[in-house]
């Protein structure tokens, strides 16, 4: 019989259903599993689940049942793959599952800012429109999108959507090349280009050897002053620190960030003390988390387990 083991069933919320596999199993669920817990919990396990538990070489030495990591996401800088190579375990991912929840957090990000929402709330919520005596009340500017370059970091299904959904509001939409990396075809605008021209910028790649860090000071300091910058994709290709410092010098108008390089975040981190100011948003990795979204990949996550067990595997990413 089959051992599955979730080591973080509590990153999918408690309200969306995970189907039963189709074959004999034995099933146990860890809603949290620290680094130092996962060995011990892995040991006898055949399919691990895993979400954003770190899953390696160390911790998996002695899981010598095991043949399938079920990631319940796509992201795979969690999982050491040469490792499951070397061992014959199959890892598989879920894939397009977040082609609108993610895009249409990212746009709620992008309005928030560009008609200052969170400013406005504030100054409502302290009187400062009765005091203005008139029917409207100007204290923040607000910005049409139509007819604003968007900047799109990441050509896959998700900054596809992005790029409808920005195509429908008039905006001007580009795709920035990978960095430091020329004669990509017609898609691609240079990626300096884009950081000099764009007005607003939106990170929808993965985290990767080549784009950690690949926003930072020096790319600030190109942007436009009128620019705003969103992440809804990794905390990790952005320099938090470097984001800090253009939101508080004005390199650029804004900011909003769904991720951070570490998760969570403790209360001294620069951007959760940013999220103080009127024009920056931080927003607990939640882009990806509609009902909807989830429920999906619940059943994805399923599917790929249970085609891995008919000898039929989908998603293999190794």
């Amino acid at each position: 019989m089959e051992k599955i083991v979730v080591l973080d069933r509590a990153t999918i919320a408690s309200h969306i259903t995970l189907k039963a596999p189709a074959f004999a199993h034995e099933w146990v669920d860890h809603d949290r599993t620290s680094d130092d817990e996962v060995a011990a919990r892995a040991a006898d396990a055949s399919i691990l689940i895993v979400n954003k538990v770190r899953v390696n070489r160390g911790n998996l030495g002695g899981a010598a049942r095991l043949k399938l990591i079920a990631v319940a996401a796509t992201g795979l800088d969690n999982v050491d793959l040469p490792f499951c190579r070397e061992q014959g375990i199959t890892v598989s991912n879920i894939r397009n599952y977040a082609i609108h929840t993610v895009p249409e957090h990212a746009f709620s990000l992008i309005l928030a800012l560009s008609r200052n929402l969170m400013g406005y709330r504030e100054d409502v919520q302290a009187g400062a429109w009765k005091r203005s005596g008139q029917f409207c009340f100007f204290n923040e500017p607000v910005f049409d999108l139509h007819g604003k370059r968007l900047g799109i970091y990441g050509e896959g299904s998700i900054g596809q959507s992005v790029a409808a959904l920005g195509r429908a509001f008039g905006m001007d939409v580009v795709f920035a090349a990978h960095k430091g990396i020329e004669g990509l075809g017609p898609l691609y605008t240079p990626f300096e280009e884009v950081v000099r021209t764009a007005d607003v910028h939106t990170l929808h790649c993965p985290l990767l050897p080549g784009t950690r860090g690949m926003i930072g000071l020096p790319e600030f300091r190109k942007m436009k002053r009128s620019a705003i910058v969103v992440n809804t994709a990794r905390g990790g290709l952005i320099v938090e620190e470097d984001l800090d410092i253009a939101v508080r010098e004005g390199l650029i108008t804004g900011a909003a960030i769904d991720v951070l390089a570490g998760e969570p975040p403790d209360d001294d981190h620069p951007l959760v003390r940013l999220s103080r100011e009127r024009n920056f948003i931080l927003t607990p990795h939640t882009a990806w988390a509609s009902t909807e979204a989830m429920q999906a990949l619940s059943h994805q996550l399923i599917d790929n387990i249970d085609n891995f067990i008919a000898g039929s595997p989908s998603n293999v990413c190794a």
